[in-house]
């Protein structure tokens, strides 16, 4: 169990511990859920126009997918949710494998389908090669290596307005780096694995 100054939640439901880990800080709780909810609030602003010719349901649906997706940046940085999927190393492919949030939100929208299979298919297979670096010492290297050539990629794809750039961007940080990377571990520098 890690030490954080902070107060952990063990009473969160066990269907949870796939996005919260298996005890997360009432205040990283509620930190996640912030982000989460302001994410989805700016997307709201930026493509009001958009958002507004769509019907209701399909507008809200878009709406919860940025929350998730940004919510998970934060969530899984979390030494709870961290360690909850290090401990499963299957758990953690099948969560790669059913990303598919950015495909989704392009399709919800209307907008943009093109790009964001780009980004989802760049995604994935840059978080393959970080998870099979799972319990190495350049994993997170080659994570932030990976992440900032995605990034640096984005502007560059035509049919991507501001608000599915920004979103593109949480989820390749979210599913290439903040989750496809062990943040947690403790490597020894002489064998390159964790001790």
């Amino acid at each position: 169990m890690w030490q954080s100054g902070l107060h952990e939640n063990p009473s969160h439901p066990s269907q949870l511990h796939d996005v919260f880990g298996e005890e997360q800080p009432p205040a990283y709780l509620a930190a996640i859920l912030l982000v989460g909810i302001g994410a989805a609030a700016v997307f709201a602003l930026s493509a009001g126009p958009m958002l507004q010719e769509l019907a209701w349901w399909r507008a809200a649906l878009a709406l919860v997918l940025v929350l998730d997706i940004a919510a998970g940046c934060v969530a899984n940085f979390t030494p709870s949710t961290n360690d909850f999927y290090a401990a499963r190393p299957r758990n953690r492919w099948i969560f790669i494998a059913i990303h598919v949030h950015i495909i989704a939100v392009a399709l919800i929208i209307g907008s943009g389908l093109a790009p964001a299979i780009a980004v989802w298919a760049y995604t994935i297979a840059a978080a393959t090669i970080v998870n099979l670096l799972a319990g190495r010492a350049q994993q997170t290297f080659v994570g932030g290596l990976l992440l900032a050539v995605g990034l640096t990629g984005l502007p560059l794809l035509p049919g991507l307005t501001p608000a599915m750039v920004a979103v593109a961007g949480l989820f390749m940080l979210k599913v290439l780096f903040s989750f496809a990377v062990d943040h947690y571990r403790t490597v020894s520098p002489q064998d390159g694995h964790p001790r």
